[in-house]
């Protein structure tokens, strides 16, 4: 790296560098045999169950030992213990995942090992609680998935997490909450796909519960959208954003409007390949969904030949691919 001083080891230190890389592999080894012997012999002792957290803090991408211990637990640990304690058991291992998670927060293993714990928080504390636990759980994980994100505002894993435990909580925060959690995120960078996705599923449920005015919230989302497009316009995760607010096109006025903004922003950055590909995109729409009302489809068609020319120089790899579109708007077929 630039700027840090390289630092010069001795061979001595260096061989005892090596020796120790070689012990730690070795007793990992043997911990690893060990563990899948035991799950082979189906071992369920309390024994077996501690090495499988030894050897997960070891590796946690070690999926045969995330299953083996998730038998351990319905065959013989939750079977000896009371709702409050299998509560407690899986609570230490949320705290465990948790750990792990500090240090490998995209292991899939890790994930859904937290998922099956939540699946199988028991009802309690009494039967006129039976969500007590549950509700508990959920708080706390949504606390804890927050600040994942803090860490790493993009972290996929840790927005689909998100939206599993607000699909399933036993009392969720209203959907709105998640909107404006959302636009935080959106507005503290653009760049965060994964926080537009969760936005455009919020948005949908709004929508058909008829807690949002529809028509008023597109025009709100397309000024949000339009200001990310002109803050950094070669962000592809916001022209996806962008695509989906347009929909199938069936409105010639937007896409219009969109059309002579976004021709605008390429005015000012000429070689912004996102704006040519939506240009290209919305003038097709234009010529397939609204032909009738077109007054010049032949400049519409000329326009989109022009700008598949210039992507083709600015975007060699997929050259071919505007060599298509041009073939199939030559011949009028239909957007692939």
């Amino acid at each position: 790296m630039h700027g840090v001083k390289r630092v010069q080891y001795s061979q001595a230190a260096l061989e005892a560098k090596k020796q120790r890389d070689h012990d730690k592999l070795k007793a990992y080894l043997a911990l690893s045999d060990d563990v899948i012997a035991r799950k082979k012999s189906h071992d369920m002792s309390n024994e077996a169950f501690e090495l499988t957290t030894r050897l997960l803090r070891m590796n946690p991408e070690f999926y045969t030992v995330w299953n083996y211990r998730r038998d351990m637990f319905i065959e013989s640990l939750f079977p000896q213990r009371s709702p409050s304690e299998v509560n407690e058991l899986l609570s230490d291992d949320l705290s465990l995942t948790f750990e792990l998670l500090k240090q490998h927060p995209k292991v899939y293993g890790i994930w859904n090992h937290r998922r099956w714990c939540l699946e199988h928080i028991p009802d309690g504390p009494s039967p006129d609680d039976v969500n007590g636990y549950r509700n508990s759980t959920w708080n706390k994980e949504l606390f804890v998935v927050e600040k994942m994100l803090d860490a790493d505002a993009r972290n996929f894993h840790a927005w689909n997490y998100r939206r599993y435990i607000l699909a399933t909580m036993p009392f969720p925060p209203p959907p709105k909450s998640e909107l404006a959690y959302t636009t935080r995120k959106i507005e503290a960078n653009f760049s965060n796909f994964s926080a537009w996705h969760q936005r455009s599923k919020v948005l949908t449920t709004l929508w058909e519960t008829g807690e949002l005015d529809r028509v008023k919230s597109i025009e709100e989302e397309f000024e949000l959208v339009r200001n990310a497009m002109y803050t950094d316009p070669d962000d592809q995760s916001v022209w996806i954003y962008h695509a989906w607010l347009i929909g199938n096109g069936n409105y010639a006025a937007r896409l219009q409007f969109e059309i002579t903004s976004i021709q605008e922003l390429l005015d000012e950055q000429p070689d912004s390949k996102w704006c040519m590909e939506s240009l290209v995109r919305y003038k097709r729409l234009l010529i397939e969904k609204h032909a009738e009302n077109l007054g010049d489809k032949k400049a519409l068609v000329d326009s989109c030949l022009e700008l598949l020319a210039k992507l083709r120089d600015i975007d060699p790899p997929r050259r071919r691919r505007y060599d298509e579109i041009a073939e199939g708007i030559r011949s009028g077929n239909e957007m692939q």
